[in-house]
């Protein structure tokens, strides 16, 4: 079964972990002096917080996956959605080991597909999603007639802009 995750970074890690948990009605299942995570059923969510110098708001989304089938299957709608797709590979992050690929909506929201596959002692590292954010926010580097960063538009001719000719104002 699936779950989402939520990544928010924040200022002050003690007062949004009082805050959090208060609002949960339960303490975090991990805490660490830079982040904490609830892994909640109800609603079933993985919501985490860290202060590791982000600018304070959400950070990205994601889905978490309990089997190797699961991800594959996320990991196909990935592709369909259109967009480049980071495949991270096995990795360490937030405390845990995971198989994780990351893809920008958009708008250029990161969001994380995983399987978490054990525990960690530090939270690794970050991986590199400039480029990712870049393209999402980045129309019309077409790679497919019409470009792939809008709709196609039968009406078009094949080489035309990808999102064809702006209207006159």
């Amino acid at each position: 079964m699936k779950r989402l995750h939520l990544h928010v970074s924040v200022d002050d890690l003690p007062r949004s972990i009082h805050f959090y948990s208060a609002l949960f009605g339960v303490a975090p299942t991990v805490a660490k002096p830079d982040y904490a995570k609830w892994m909640l059923d109800d609603p079933r969510v993985n919501f985490a917080i860290s202060a590791r110098g982000a600018s304070p708001g959400l950070e990205h989304l994601g889905i978490q996956v309990e089997t190797t089938d699961e991800l594959q299957d996320v990991y196909g709608r990935l592709k369909q959605a259109g967009g480049l797709v980071y495949e991270e590979g096995a990795t360490t992050c937030c405390y845990a080991r995971s198989e994780k690929s990351w893809i920008a909506d958009p708008q250029g929201l990161m969001w994380e597909t995983f399987l978490t596959t054990g525990e960690s002692p530090v939270y690794g590292g970050d991986p590199a999603l400039d480029a990712l954010k870049s393209e999402a926010n980045a129309c019309c580097a077409p790679t497919t007639p019409q470009g792939e960063c809008c709709p196609p538009k039968p009406e078009l001719p094949a080489k035309a802009p990808c999102c064809g000719a702006k209207e006159p104002a």
